[in-house]
C-alpha cells in the first residue's frame, strides 16, 4: 500500500513519519502524475485559502475531487479538514472545496494563533486505553455533522475526529505528537473497507 502526502504546504514531512512508523510507505503528492499510484491520500494543515489556491495552480484540484468520487480514501487534518469538508463558513468567496464529509467548519473556530491550544481527547472504540494528545493550531471547528458523519473524538462537546465513507478529517495535528494511533486507524479503515483485508 501506497499512501500520497499532498506537499504543497503544511507538515507533510510529520505525516509521512507517522505513516512510517506504522510501516506505510508514502509519497510526496505535488502535481496529478504523482497521484497515479497512490491507495490513500493525506491532506496535511496549513493555511485553507493558500492550499485552496496550490491545488487550483499546480493542476491537482480536479484529479483529486475525481479520485475522491472514485472511492480514494483521504485522511484531512486542520486545513485538510476546511478543504474536504461540505461547507465553510467565514472562508474566502474564491475558496473551493471538495465537499468529500457532510460537515459544516468554521475557518479559526478556535480563535487565531494565539489560541492554539493541546488537549487530551478520547478516542471513541478505545474505553480505558490512553488519551490521544491533540494539538490545535487555528482549528476549524466543526458546527454541523451530516447523519452519515460518525464522530470519533470530541472536545467540550464538539466534534474534532470525524469520518464519512473513506474520508476521514481532524480539527488537530495528530502529525505533531509521537502517537500513530489516529493515522493507523485511518490505513485500518482502508484495509478493511477498501481492500476487505484484516488490519
Amino acid at each position: 500500500m501506497i499512501a500520497g502526502v499532498l506537499a504543497l504546504q503544511g507538515a507533510f514531512a510529520a505525516h509521512q513519519a507517522r505513516l512510517a512508523e506504522i510501516g506505510v510507505e508514502s509519497r510526496q503528492v505535488r502535481r496529478p502524475g504523482d497521484l497515479a499510484d497512490v491507495d490513500a491520500l493525506v491532506m496535511p494543515g496549513g493555511e485553507s485559502t493558500t492550499m485552496s489556491k496550490l491545488l487550483v495552480s499546480s493542476g491537482l484540484f480536479d484529479p483529486i475531487a475525481a479520485r475522491i468520487d472514485g472511492g480514494l480514501p483521504v485522511l484531512g487534518t486542520c486545513a485538510g479538514m476546511i478543504l474536504l469538508a461540505a461547507e465553510v463558513l467565514d472562508g474566502r468567496p474564491d475558496q473551493r472545496c471538495l465537499g468529500a464529509v457532510d460537515i459544516t467548519v468554521r475557518r479559526n473556530g478556535y480563535g487565531r494563533q494565539l489560541d492554539s491550544f493541546e488537549c487530551d481527547l478520547e478516542l471513541t472504540g478505545d474505553p480505558g486505553g490512553p488519551p490521544f494528545h491533540g494539538v490545535f493550531i487555528r482549528a476549524p471547528k466543526v458546527e454541523r455533522c451530516g447523519p452519515a458523519v460518525e464522530v470519533l473524538a470530541e472536545h467540550d462537546g464538539v466534534p474534532v475526529l470525524v469520518r464519512q465513507g473513506r474520508v476521514t478529517v481532524a480539527s488537530f495535528h495528530p502529525e505533531l505528537t509521537p502517537d500513530p494511533r489516529v493515522h493507523a486507524r485511518f490505513i485500518d479503515h482502508v484495509h478493511v473497507h477498501v481492500h476487505g483485508e484484516a488490519p
